[in-house]
């Protein structure tokens, strides 16, 4: 996967900290699966692998998710209180661990997260200076890094689905960055994944949720 850092990336970002890793790269998951999710979870499982593992409670690994999933940005002072909020909120949270990853990242986490009837699965990297990827979704392949408006299209391997949808984003004048499609079998449910410069007009994503082939459709706006 080619990674997207500018001198500012390096520099790092406006966080609380202690560590851009470990803190502001694991809000940023948190808050992809807060649009994802559409709100704060009322449940949440995430399993931490690796580094991560051994690490997140004295790093703090373990506030930043949650403050991603309430909504917190990497410089909100809430952070440092987000264990207390979460619990003040009654979500209810299980954490989980696994030492030993070897096809890992070595600063990976995997979230469920629910709300009401949707539950939702994500696994993101923290890559350093506060960097991140998305793997996966919903147990789809996915490789997007929350940078840009991020669409995610989960629906019925129909052929000439993706010309028909990539048709509507061009006459919303959105420019596509990248794409990504993942299918668990042919003819099976497939998940398109597109990382655009702009937004997609409400009217359009409304469009696309309510085609016969959709299942669902998310917008995901830029977190970092």
């Amino acid at each position: 996967m080619t990674e997207r850092s500018s001198i500012f990336d390096m520099i790092g970002p406006i966080m609380i900290g202690p560590s851009s890793s470990h803190t502001a790269g694991v809000v940023r998951i948190g808050l992809v699966g807060h649009y994802y999710l559409g709100g704060v979870p009322q449940k949440l499982t995430a399993t931490y692998y690796n580094s991560f593992a051994t690490t997140y409670e004295g790093h703090g690994s373990d506030r930043a998710l949650l403050a991603g999933l309430m909504g917190f940005a990497t410089h909100d002072e809430r952070i440092r209180e987000a264990l207390q909020i979460a619990q003040e909120r009654g979500i209810e949270v299980a954490w989980q661990r696994v030492l030993s990853a070897p096809k890992a990242h070595p600063n990976t986490i995997a979230l469920t997260a629910t709300l009401g009837p949707r539950t939702v699965e994500l696994v993101g990297v923290s890559r350093g200076g506060g960097l991140i990827s998305i793997v996966e979704v919903d147990g789809f392949h996915a490789n997007f890094t929350g940078q840009l408006h991020t669409l995610v299209i989960q629906a019925e391997d129909t052929r000439g689905s993706i010309a028909f949808i990539t048709d509507i984003i061009s006459h919303d004048g959105v420019n596509i960055a990248t794409m990504t499609v993942s299918r668990r079998s042919r003819h099976d449910l497939a998940c398109l994944i597109l990382e655009m410069d702009e937004p997609l007009r409400p009217v359009s994503l409304d469009y696309l949720r309510h085609l016969r082939w959709v299942r669902e459709a998310t917008l995901v706006p830029p977190v970092g």
